[in-house]
């Protein structure tokens, strides 16, 4: 099993409603084959940080982030959080494609 574990810095007047603003990412991802969890919390230190926590079979994990909802999730975002979310936990051996985080970079 793979653990995702990310922090969303959301812009403060997105943070009420991000539940609602990450629906159509939230649905799809679950639905992904290899999805064994998915769940989105808000920071207790900071309630304008979300935290997500995701888990996958191994072979699962790459494609999740190689795919067509996760690209889309990535544009959706951008304008919704401070700066580029933060990667607190990660193990994918051999996936390129999670550095594609990197894409959501804010100035």
């Amino acid at each position: 099993m793979i653990f995702i574990v990310v922090k969303f810095p959301v812009k403060p007047e997105y943070a009420d409603d991000w539940p609602e603003h990450a629906a159509a990412f939230t649905e799809a991802t679950r639905g992904e084959p290899g999805n064994l969890w998915f769940e989105w919390s808000r920071s207790l230190e900071d309630p304008n940080t979300y935290v997500l926590v995701e888990a996958f079979r191994d072979d699962a994990a790459a494609a999740h982030v190689n795919s067509d909802h996760f690209k889309a999730a990535l544009e959706r975002f951008r304008p919704l959080v401070r700066h580029t979310p933060e990667i607190v936990s990660t193990v994918i051996p051999d996936a390129n494609g999670w550095s594609a985080m990197g894409e959501l970079q804010i100035d």
